[in-house]
């Protein structure tokens, strides 16, 4: 019980440090807090906002603000640039927080605990799926199914074993489906 409870806290100290080093993609929700700024103007910017589809935050008094790409202390640079350059602001001071739901591997089929994985910027096929406990007794190794939006790829996890190069690298919002063997 107390192995669980130390993983479970690890884990816990470990996806804010992981998500601090994550690059933004569109669609991620993040959070954007202003300091060195009237507590009035702080409250016109302090917010979540989400990256559009062109990779742009649009910011007050600024417009956009590219943010796709960009880690979020790079991110928080930018827009501390951009409200200097426009003299909007002469000291502020972002911080960005990424939005922890927002990151995860889904892993289900013949698994031991079918779940959604947090997101890690090196995971890969076979890290999540030992992350969801592993094969189950029943799992076809043979014909995993990764699913990227649109996209399917079949996938021989006995290959990956004898060839660790070729283990896919994941990337948040994936899926990956464990299908049962018919002996």
């Amino acid at each position: 019980m107390r192995t669980g409870l130390l993983a479970f806290l690890l884990l816990a100290l470990a996806v804010p440090v992981a998500l601090a080093d994550s690059v933004l993609r569109s669609g991620d929700p993040v959070e954007l807090r202003i300091s060195g700024v009237p507590a009035d103007e702080q409250a016109q910017v302090n917010n979540i906002y989400t990256v559009d589809a062109n990779g742009m935050l649009n910011m007050p008094y600024i417009n956009k603000v590219r943010a796709e790409g960009l880690t979020p202390s790079q991110l928080g640079s930018a827009i501390e640039g951009s409200y200097k350059s426009a003299r909007i602001f002469t000291n502020p001071t972002i911080t960005i927080v990424m939005q922890p739901q927002s990151r995860f591997v889904n892993v289900g089929g013949a698994v031991r605990a079918p779940n959604r994985v947090p997101y890690t910027e090196d995971m890969t096929l076979l890290t999540a799926i030992n992350a969801a406990g592993g094969f189950n007794d029943f799992a076809d190794q043979k014909r995993v199914r990764l699913l990227r939006g649109s996209e399917a790829t079949v996938v021989d996890v006995r290959r990956i074993r004898k060839e660790p190069g070729l283990d896919p690298k994941l990337q948040p919002g994936d899926k990956i489906e464990v299908p049962q063997s018919f002996f």
